[in-house]
């Protein structure tokens, strides 16, 4: 048509950088979007912690970083084809370009980016299996408490008014009298430190009756009411609870748990046993029960051995209430909260919350879920590409391969065997992409396996269901170009060429 060299790179530029332009923008709209969305994952009262966190969003150095993507694209979309005029003759584009070697050529190359993209799919929906079925359970772990129908408010009540032990232990006891007695309460308890946070607040204790040579025996430390037990809604292995007879007027006991049991008195029963918080045997604890463990640490923490001395006998001016209720928890906060407002209106009550959300908000939940969108997010977004690049190339194959398609049709190939003749291609491709997104999987599951909760690396369910589920949407990717080619009429075929 008259077309010079020099028009058809301007055009080839012109296609590349809109394309990359488009493109571009578009990242720029769903990268905001997907920072939102991360955000809003985000704990309130850890986002109000980390001040930087408020502050994320596209500025000049992400637009920078932007444009300097848009530019390597526009390159890659515009110079790919420029580059092709150099050895592609004019007689050849108006040639039959199936017997032409750039078009093989070309159709290998998308053939092996196909490959490529859909092992990449593969790793990456495969880490987000894992993490999404890790995070399943975790949320599903066993803390040593029910956690439904528990409200949780902190109270500091320092200052002169309770600078004295009897103070405390008195405001204690009203406290729990007071609230037990609102409609829809259960259990009321009180604790110096709630279960599922950083496991900190630890003693060193030693059992009296055994030499002591030096050894450190840390466990984790608190201080419950009596009806902390009911309140959180544990199990009793062996001895009992505390009650409100056990003051300072009453011999020092201790209860501790599974964990600590398992560890210092193997095969034996720990209650009865005497425990001093000193290498000598002055100010002995008699252990007078032995409860399930308690998640006393984050989530995905390993169980530690703890013990729990009564808040009658060391009551501390700063500690949390517990309420388990027969309602919804969160209607109960702000009755809870004006009845405590009620006993002093000074005294400062503050992080109002349910232990289900505690569970939710916490840090290592927080971490796990927020890995499980982001791999998750960038899993679709790898799936998506694999299979419009699928569709791609066996569309390209099959407009290629028109006039062999309708020759084999004219020559009795069944519409059947010319559609299996298109999936059986792309099958090949389907298969070599899947295998060696396998073989890379695992390596990329144990790079992270920090951040698996109760699911190994290598779990074959993950793995096999995600293989299946990617060559499922694959194939259906290669369905329509297969029934396009099906669908080609002899007579049209040997005449477009």
């Amino acid at each position: 048509m008259g077309a010079t060299r020099r028009r058809l790179v301007r055009q080839l530029v012109t296609e590349g950088l809109l394309l990359a332009a488009v493109g571009g923008i578009t990242g720029v709209v769903l990268a905001q979007l997907s920072l939102r969305t991360l955000t809003a994952l985000i704990p309130k009262d850890m986002l109000m912690s980390r001040p930087y966190l408020q502050n994320i969003g596209l500025n000049g150095r992400v637009a920078l970083f932007a444009l300097a993507l848009v530019a390597l694209s526009a390159m890659l979309f515009a110079f790919t084809p420029v580059s092709r005029l150099r050895f592609t003759r004019i007689r050849e584009g108006l040639a039959d370009g199936d017997r032409g070697s750039a078009g093989m050529v070309w159709r290998r190359f998308g053939a092996n980016l196909v490959v490529i993209e859909l092992a990449t799919a593969m790793i990456l929906l495969a880490g987000a299996g894992l993490l999404g079925k890790s995070l399943y359970r975790l949320l599903h772990a066993d803390t040593g408490i029910q956690s439904d129908h528990i409200a949780i408010l902190r109270v500091d009540a320092q200052g002169d008014r309770y600078s004295k032990d009897e103070q405390r232990v008195a405001l204690g006891r009203e406290i729990v009298r007071q609230i037990s007695a609102l409609p829809g309460v259960k259990a009321v308890g009180v604790t110096s430190k709630l279960p599922i946070e950083d496991g900190d607040v630890t003693t060193d204790f030693h059992i009296i009756g055994r030499p002591y040579h030096g050894e450190h025996h840390e466990v984790a430390w608190r201080t419950v009411s009596s009806g902390y037990w009911a309140a959180l809604g544990t199990r009793l292995l062996s001895g009992r609870y505390f009650t409100d007879r056990d003051d300072a007027a009453s011999p020092k006991v201790v209860i501790v748990n599974q964990t600590l049991a398992r560890e210092y008195f193997p095969g034996e029963d720990p209650v009865g046993k005497q425990i001093t918080l000193e290498s000598t045997d002055k100010n002995p604890m008699l252990i007078v029960g032995e409860v399930f463990d308690i998640q006393e640490g984050q989530l995905d923490a390993k169980a530690r051995g703890a013990m729990y001395i009564p808040y009658n006998q060391n009551a501390y001016p700063y500690f949390s209430v517990l309420v388990r209720t027969t309602q919804d928890e969160g209607s109960m906060l702000p009755s809870i909260a004006a009845t405590l407002h009620g006993l002093d209106p000074v005294m400062a009550i503050f992080d109002p919350e349910t232990m289900s959300h505690k569970i939710h908000d916490a840090p290592s939940t927080y971490l796990h879920r927020s890995s499980a969108w982001i791999v998750g997010g960038l899993a679709v977004m790898a799936l998506v590409l694999g299979a419009i690049g699928l569709y791609s190339v066996i569309a390209y194959s099959v407009s290629r391969r028109t006039r062999e398609i309708g020759v084999r049709m004219a020559l009795g190939a069944e519409r059947a065997a010319v559609s299996g003749m298109v999936i059986g291609e792309a099958s090949r491709l389907i298969v070599v992409g899947i295998a060696i997104g396998l073989a890379g999987s695992v390596p990329a599951a144990l790079a992270m396996r920090g951040l698996l909760f109760g699911v190994p690396a290598w779990d074959a369910q993950t793995l096999i269901g995600v293989a299946f589920v990617l060559a499922l949407i694959a194939l259906l990717a290669s369905y329509l170009p297969a029934r396009r080619a099906a669908s080609v009429s002899p007579a049209e075929a040997l005449r477009a060429e």
